[in-house]
């Protein structure tokens, strides 16, 4: 049976994936949300004629024919505004944020004054609006400040909070739900008896699920055993995704599959045309909020990263409502690439970003189960399926590896 080519491996996980819903969020909480309905501004901002100097309110029409000396009648200060109203002859004592008296339509900076008994001369006039912020001049009531699907930073915070937001409507986190599998595996807690090896599977996806806006719920390591499986998928049933890890193959103790189909699930397809990476699958199955997704990954720990990469990030994002689309840059390779094979091929590399160019090396050691290479590689050079070989110098879509 031919293998399914990524692009349409990764079509048919998304493919009816629907935003999740809603929930209220301080904003304490918010950085790096997506925000799940479009943002008005709930007051306006500034609220007030506000100025923008320390000097004297003043009327502009009065200090035409300088020097002018004015009655000062009172004084203004952020939070301590003036209650009374400026008239011909007179000024308010200001400060920096405080609200522009009544009959005031200009602010003279206090350099340009002298204040002495009660008065104030004025020696370099003002025109109408100078120094004066006024109402409004950043935005009003009801002005859209951010759009649906705005994936929150610290600039957007600080909008949203001058707009009078305590709380936010953001896209609700996918949980995932991640489960080693194998015997032979151990936590990383444990010291590896003959024959184990340690679960680093779990923990490195777990990262990569956080980084890319979902929640991790680790379910431990299930042993190749039916009862065990099957408790342990269980205890999935109401995140959102279900990730395991190995078990995918087609060996007399590669049970997954089988105790996910007795769990209710469908699988949708099995080996994809890629490496590492052939044995993911996908399938889905009733969970408790809905259609649960199922993301079976290799055992091999750079295969598995790999695959959650190129299939489980896409998938987050489509739960978040933000682009599915995985960005790729393109560089300039350093050394020659052989011709590919059957199979779409992510190769670990290194990227160099230049001044004027863009330079890729890939790393010497492909292994998929060498973690230290993985952790020295900064992107996957995306190499297609039955491409001839390349030169140095030829350029190649990289994938950046940002987790």
């Amino acid at each position: 049976m031919a293998l399914m080519p990524v692009a349409d491996a990764l079509a048919n996980v998304l493919a009816g994936v629907m935003p999740l819903g809603p929930e209220q969020t301080g904003l304490r909480f918010a950085q790096g949300r997506t925000l799940s309905h479009a943002l008005t501004a709930a007051l306006t901002h500034p609220p007030f004629d506000g100025s923008a100097m320390d000097g004297y309110a003043v009327r502009a029409s009065d200090i035409q024919v300088l020097p002018s000396t004015l009655r000062v009648i009172g004084e203004a200060a952020a939070g301590w505004p003036f209650g009374g109203t400026v008239g011909h002859g007179e000024a308010v004592r200001i400060f920096t944020g405080a609200p522009v008296p009544d009959g005031a339509d200009a602010i003279v900076i206090q350099e340009n004054t002298t204040a002495a008994h009660g008065h104030v001369t004025i020696s370099e006039a003002a025109a109408k609006g100078d120094h004066i912020r006024p109402r409004g001049q950043d935005f009003h009531e009801g002005d859209a400040i951010l759009t649906r699907g705005c994936l929150l930073n610290a600039r957007d915070l600080l909008l949203a909070a001058a707009a009078g937001h305590a709380m936010l409507a953001l896209v609700k986190r996918p949980v995932v739900a991640i489960l080693a599998t194998g015997d032979e595996l151990v936590e990383p807690s444990d010291r590896p008896a003959a024959g184990e090896i340690v679960a680093s599977n779990s923990y490195g996806i777990a990262a990569l699920v956080e980084a890319a806006g979902g929640t991790a719920k680790l379910l431990g390591i299930a042993n190749d055993d039916e009862v065990d499986l099957a408790a342990k998928i269980k205890d999935a049933s109401c995140a959102d995704i279900l990730v395991t890890t190995g078990g995918a193959s087609v060996g007399d103790h590669d049970l997954v599959r089988p105790a996910l189909e007795a769990a209710g699930a469908t699988l949708h397809f099995y080996k994809i045309a890629m490496r590492p990476g052939k044995p993911v699958f996908f399938g889905t199955r009733p969970g408790c909020a809905g259609t649960q997704r199922i993301v079976g990954l290799p055992g091999n720990p750079v295969a598995a990263m790999i695959g959650a990469r190129v299939f489980l990030v896409p998938l987050i994002a489509a739960l978040l409502g933000r682009t599915a689309a995985t960005p790729l840059v393109s560089a300039e390779l350093t050394v020659p690439l052989a011709a590919n094979g059957a199979r779409e091929h992510f190769m670990r590399a290194t990227l160099f970003t230049g001044h004027a160019r863009s330079r890729v090396t890939p790393l010497a050691n492909q292994d998929s189960s060498l973690v230290s290479a993985f952790a020295a590689a900064n992107c996957l050079i995306v190499v297609p399926a039955d491409a001839p070989a390349m030169s140095a110098g030829q350029r190649v879509s990289v994938m950046p590896l940002d987790f």
